[in-house]
């Protein structure tokens, strides 16, 4: 079965990929890239904060 790569669309044999669904570890890495930069989301909610969790520096003076 041949399904496109989603980074670069160009169809790879899924049996013989060593690096699917994508097509080369270029790509594999282009993906990671944009979900560590927050190109890539999942749409929902935002977390709420934990407790102890503050967005203001805390002051230990």
């Amino acid at each position: 079965m041949q399904v496109p790569c989603p980074t670069c669309q160009r169809l790879i044999e899924w049996a013989n990929a060593p690096y699917r669904p994508f097509c080369s570890e270029r790509c594999r890495l282009i993906d990671l890239g944009a979900w560590l930069t927050e190109g890539h989301a999942i749409p929902g909610e935002p977390a709420a904060p934990e407790a102890g969790d503050s967005s203001e520096p805390r002051s230990d003076h």
